[in-house]
Formats: C-alpha cells, sequence, structure tokens
C-alpha cells in the first residue's frame, strides 16, 4: 500500500474502501468547483458511486497499472491524486488530481505532484509523465509549469464536458529532465 509523508501536516495514502465515504463529502462539498473541469461528478450521487471508483483504483493497483491516493491534510481527505494508468512499454504514465474547495491555495497540490512524478521516474523508473490540462484551467495549469514540466501542444476538443469540447494543453516531464531540475 503506498502511503507517502510530505511534511507534518500532509501525506498521500492510496485509497482504500474506509475513504468512500470521506471522499464523497468532500466531492459534493465541491461539487460546483469541482463540475467546471471533471465529468464525473454529476455521476458521484452516492458513497455506493464512491465506493466503485475505490474499487476500481484497487484493481487498477492490483494490476500493476498505477492507483489513486487520497491527499491527506491535517488528518482529513482534502483531494485526490492518481496515476491514469502506467503504460509500461513506453515506461510512461499520465496523473490527474482535484482537490477541495477547502484546500485550494495551500500548496498542496504542488507538493502532491511534486511526489507521485518523484515516484513515477524515481521509483518506477518510468521514463515520462504527462499532465494535460483544459486550455482555461489555469490553476491546473499552474501546477506542471510551477514544476518545470514543458508545453508540448494543445490537443483541440480532447474532453467532453457535459455541453462542450475543450482544448487540452499537454504538458511532459522527462526523467532526464526531471533529475536535471532537482540537482
Amino acid at each position: 500500500m503506498f502511503t507517502h509523508k510530505i511534511d507534518d501536516n500532509t501525506e498521500l495514502k492510496m485509497l482504500d474502501l474506509r475513504d468512500a465515504e470521506h471522499v464523497f463529502d468532500l466531492t459534493i462539498q465541491s461539487k460546483e468547483t469541482l463540475k467546471e473541469w471533471l465529468p464525473f461528478i454529476d455521476y458521484t450521487k452516492s458513497v455506493a458511486d464512491t465506493q466503485n471508483f475505490i474499487q476500481s483504483t484497487m484493481k487498477q493497483f492490483g494490476e500493476n497499472n498505477g492507483f489513486q491516493a487520497g491527499i491527506w491534510y491535517d488528518g482529513k481527505i482534502a483531494g485526490v491524486i492518481g496515476f491514469h494508468k502506467i503504460d509500461w512499454n513506453n515506461k510512461s504514465t499520465s496523473i490527474g488530481y482535484w482537490l477541495g474547495n477547502d484546500y485550494v491555495g495551500l500548496g498542496l497540490m504542488t507538493k502532491s505532484v511534486h511526489a507521485f512524478v518523484d515516484y513515477a521516474l524515481i521509483d518506477l523508473k518510468l521514463n515520462r509523465v504527462e499532465i494535460r490540462a483544459a486550455v482555461e484551467n489555469k490553476k491546473s495549469r499552474a501546477i506542471p509549469e510551477r514544476l518545470g514540466f514543458t508545453e508540448e501542444g494543445c490537443v483541440r476538443q480532447a474532453e467532453w464536458l457535459y455541453d462542450h469540447y475543450v482544448d487540452h494543453v499537454v504538458y511532459g516531464m522527462l526523467a532526464s529532465d526531471w533529475i536535471s531540475i532537482e540537482k
């Protein structure tokens, strides 16, 4: 089971079914903000929906295809971060993330993404980590920019959000670049 202490107040812990109610409550409390960029929010209507999500992430972990972790701040769930999947043949992955409204602006996501990139490129020995964010999603885009990712381009109409398509900016980090940034 993945756990990683970031600092005295913050840790990452792989999600398990005991977290379902907390993750669901956080999702609902932040629904209006999250809904702008995350299409699954409208489909999260009960704790059972969150349990199903967590079960799928446990299966993902069991298949050695990445995992999802809760971001815990002062003992409370603040958000979720995870690998979408791991492409072992090409040694690459992509990361997705979200925070509850009460935890935005504390630096939690930058620290969490940093820890996930470290884990992917150093511990798992992958070569590439990708982050995609909607062009207009300035807060999400700020994370890879702050961490030194390279903006690689724009994928037009990459995602359907309720009633319209959004373009995605693609950011990439290579293991060789990460090591030089970290020195």
